[in-house]
């Protein structure tokens, strides 16, 4: 998988799981108990001081996972996460200088969206794989339905708002590869060390339907 692209990382599973961590020491069991259950696309947010180190230690302990950060906002944090092992990153949001940061790190990029124009200004630079965030807040699943007209050729993973209960109505859109969510990882179960608990989560995700 050394050639991974967007696409690739949306295609591997139903859901990447949005993961915080305040402990960088979970980040191992964590990941191996993810992969135990089918699931290998990690997104690790920088949303805490612990998601550097995170990613850090899961790419080096934890070869068959993929470790990939999200919340990737400045061309700065795109370099750092590229030096920390990480294969893909994540954005809330979009500009061309993160793009140009991503290519330059080699990390594909799946970029956040929330609008039409914003999708648009994606594309142009070559971004065909997106995440539709904050998706329940933006419009959820009667909005991707929409867009399937005007960007046919667009695939989305809506992130924000999506649960075990709706994530069935995402995947059957057919412009949606996957869906990103953070049930998969509950903060009382990580916090516990419940692994097992965890890896259930992960096969039942990883046994989703798709369009």
């Amino acid at each position: 998988m050394d050639t991974l692209t967007a696409l690739d990382v949306m295609r591997d599973a139903p859901v990447i799981p949005v993961i915080v961590l305040h402990d960088a020491a979970h980040a191992v069991p964590l990941a191996r108990a993810l992969v135990a259950g089918g699931i290998r696309m990690l997104e690790i947010t920088l949303r805490t001081p612990q998601g550097l180190p995170a990613i850090a230690a899961i790419a080096r302990e934890v070869p068959e996972a993929v470790a990939g950060a999200g919340t990737v906002r400045t061309a700065a944090e795109a370099r750092a996460v590229a030096d920390a092992g990480a294969r893909f990153a994540v954005s809330p949001g979009y500009t061309p200088a993160l793009g140009a940061a991503c290519r330059e790190a080699g990390l594909p990029l799946l970029p956040g969206v929330a609008t039409g124009g914003e999708i648009m200004m994606a594309a142009e630079d070559g971004h065909a794989a997106l995440k539709f965030f904050p998706a329940m807040q933006a419009g959820g699943a009667a909005m991707l339905k929409a867009w399937g007209g005007p960007f046919g050729d667009i695939v989305f993973c809506p992130t924000g708002g999506i649960s075990a209960q709706n994530a069935a109505d995402f995947l059957a859109l057919p412009n949606v590869a996957c869906v990103g969510g953070s049930w998969l990882t509950p903060g009382d179960a990580v916090a516990q060390g419940n692994w097992a608990r965890i890896e259930g989560l992960a096969r039942a995700a990883a046994a989703l339907p798709r369009a």
